[in-house]
């Protein structure tokens, strides 16, 4: 059964960080891309971030360029959201997904791509 497990959410002021973990079971996790999404209230699930099985390749949702970076560590099945420069407009619970990796990493922007979600993490950032 696979598991995609989110932590390292919670509350922080503007300006602040935060880095979100998502750890995978049940899967060769090495064999899929992995993404980060998230939903505000009241809002449609958005992109933000993804990276490729090997972490050689990542993309970016344009609203978090420069701000966000997107890792994985493949020996510990975990990938990474590192959150800096956080905006009260970052308020959203975060996703992460997984998919099985077959193409360019331009082909995991929408969250119909993906199979594997977690349950979420939330990330509240005060004003």
């Amino acid at each position: 059964q696979v598991q995609l497990v989110e932590s390292g959410g919670g509350l922080v002021q503007a300006g602040g960080s935060l880095r979100l973990s998502c750890a995978a079971s049940g899967l060769t996790f090495s064999n899929y891309a992995m993404g980060w999404f998230r939903q505000a209230p009241g809002k449609e699930r958005e992109f933000v971030a993804a990276i490729s099985w090997s972490g050689g390749s990542t993309y970016y949702a344009d609203s978090v360029k420069g701000r966000f970076t997107i890792s994985r560590d493949n020996a510990k099945n975990t990938v990474y959201l590192e959150m800096n420069g956080l905006k009260p407009e970052n308020t959203a619970v975060y996703y992460c997904a997984g998919a099985r990796w077959k193409s360019s990493i331009s082909y995991y922007v929408t969250a119909d791509r993906y199979t594997y979600w977690g349950q979420g993490t939330q990330v509240t950032v005060s004003s």
